[in-house]
């Protein structure tokens, strides 16, 4: 009976340090082309405090992203956020609008060929609080691109739009992030990001940060950046846990 339990500790062992480490989209704004793995949930939370001008401050306390791998090409997603909004004497605080949506995996990684998957999110325009309540419902999508450039580095690069709720015109959304590897727990990224509306001016930022392996199911993240641009905000920080969990 001994040697049975020893060979299935051993076996459960091996299966756990064989099992590829968590993969998230925080971070940093560069969504991951991979997915969650098949019958698993992933949680991903985070904390944000963004200041704009000398009037304009914004809590997210916290947004979280649920994620379930249906299998290996298809996952399913849902964004809540609760959020505190402050502008010049006024603060309004309450659940953002829901979103759902899915990612797909469209190819894999070949030689120079990337890898791309591709995102598709509904933001529900009701299932909030009233002041975060839109006109209509708000689709988005992105194209999310990956390469791997050597055993430490890794380049992501995303391409899509998305709409407010409230007008027609959509805007444009781009980012492209450079990732290293500093050893088996530790990482880093920077990267560079905006969104572009003919009726708007142009808003670009820069982000950096550092994430940390736990286990290979339990990631930690703190990062910071700044805005580029005349109408980005001044300066945003956020930190995170992400954790996941097969269902089998």
């Amino acid at each position: 009976m001994k040697k049975i339990s020893s060979v299935l500790l051993i076996l459960t062992f091996s299966f756990l340090c064989s099992q590829e480490s968590i993969e998230t989209d925080r971070p940093d704004q560069t969504e991951s082309a991979s997915l969650t793995p098949k019958k698993f949930i992933q949680i991903e939370s985070g904390f944000l405090y963004e200041k704009t001008g000398t009037q304009a401050e914004k809590f997210s306390h916290p947004n979280i992203l649920w994620k379930y791998g249906i299998n290996d090409n298809f996952e399913l997603r849902m964004i809540t956020e609760f959020s505190s909004e402050k502008s010049g004497n006024e603060t309004f605080s309450g659940m953002m609008p829901l979103t759902l949506g899915f990612k797909a995996k469209l190819t894999d990684e070949k030689k120079f060929l990337p890898k791309i998957s591709f995102i598709g999110h509904l933001t529900a325009n009701k299932l909030s609080s009233k002041h975060f309540e839109t006109t209509h419902i708000a689709p988005s999508f992105k194209f999310l691109f990956q390469h791997t450039l050597s055993e430490k580095w890794r380049m992501g690069y995303n391409l899509g739009a998305d709409w407010n709720g409230e007008t027609p015109d959509a805007t444009a959304v781009y980012t492209l992030s450079a990732a290293y590897g500093i050893n088996e727990k530790w990482g880093a990224f920077a990267e560079v990001f905006g969104f572009l509306n003919k009726f708007q001016k142009a808003n670009h930022s820069l982000h950096g940060g550092f994430t940390y392996l736990i286990s290979n199911d339990f990631q930690l993240d703190a990062s910071s950046g700044f805005g580029i641009s005349e109408s980005s905000p001044d300066y945003f920080i956020c930190c995170g846990v992400s954790y996941r969990f097969s269902t089998e």
